[in-house]
């Protein structure tokens, strides 16, 4: 599932191969009509970036290509006449450098922005603070938490224009490394409780840049998570069976310990 250090570290693989380079040939999947891609040829990628969990592919021309990639969206990387590792009628978008083939495959959004787009954009121009980017600004975050303190945590930490680049597994994971109830409303929490969530969050988000499967569980066996996905399984600290429950306005899922996840026990790492 694509969250936020997914979405850097498509952007971090894509950069070397894009920036400077001329797009020699686009074309689009039957289902994305907006897209222009005959637009798009003889253009200079300029910058790829990423944005919480949107990627921006900037254009000589002041032009941006915009994509969420939402549960199942992915961008691969090809040299000209490999394989594919997905059919073809799930290409949204394909582009050919000189010497590589950029495929966008079932993204939940794809558009093209002008400059004034790009500024005016509402998903971008409302996301909180980046909480990948070097220059993360916790106060800024905080307040933003604060302002909608009616929000279960479980759902504040979802919401992308409080902080952006938390998706749903990193939440069932943060939030029983905090030990926080899901449901707890955020205007419950401490200002410190708030903050050290956000600060698992680039960590675990951080370790996570350098590949593989995601991960949330260390030097404890080879489970990777400790809760997500694991309704009805045994809590790995105390036993008690996992419970999931449907929360927000989307019904996503959220996983949590009940016993662990109570008011009166501390944080994961500061226990004892």
């Amino acid at each position: 599932m694509p969250e936020g250090d997914t979405l850097f570290r498509i952007a971090r693989t894509l950069r070397p191969i894009m920036r400077e380079q001329t797009i020699q040939a686009a074309r689009r999947g039957r289902d994305w009509f907006r897209i222009d891609a005959d637009s798009f040829v003889g253009r200079v990628v300029t910058e790829v970036e990423a944005r919480g969990k949107h990627l921006l592919i900037h254009l000589d021309d002041g032009r941006a290509i915009h994509s969420h990639l939402g549960m199942t969206g992915s961008w691969h990387v090809y040299h000209p006449g490999q394989p594919w590792l997905k059919p073809v009628r799930r290409a949204a978008l394909v582009f050919e450098l000189a010497e590589w083939t950029i495929v966008c495959f079932s993204p939940k959004s794809l558009e093209t922005l002008s400059p004034m787009g790009l500024r005016q954009q509402s998903y971008l121009r409302n996301l909180g603070p980046d909480l990948l980017s070097p220059d993360f600004d916790e106060e800024a975050a905080l307040a933003r938490y604060r302002f909608h303190g009616e929000l279960p945590i479980g759902e504040a930490v979802m919401d992308q224009t409080l902080a952006c680049g938390i998706g749903n597994e990193y939440k069932s994971e943060i939030l029983f490394l905090e030990r926080l109830d899901p449901f707890r409303p955020v205007e419950q929490m401490s200002d410190e409780q708030v903050l050290s969530l956000l600060r698992r969050a680039r960590w675990l988000m951080h370790r996570n840049l350098r590949g593989g499967p995601r991960q949330t569980r260390f030097g404890h066996g080879k489970a990777r998570v400790w809760v997500y996905g694991r309704a009805g399984e045994e809590c790995y600290e105390c036993g008690t069976a996992i419970q999931m429950r449907r929360q927000g306005d989307l019904g996503r899922s959220t996983y949590w310990c009940p016993a662990c996840q109570s008011s009166s026990c501390p944080p994961e790492g500061k226990r004892g």
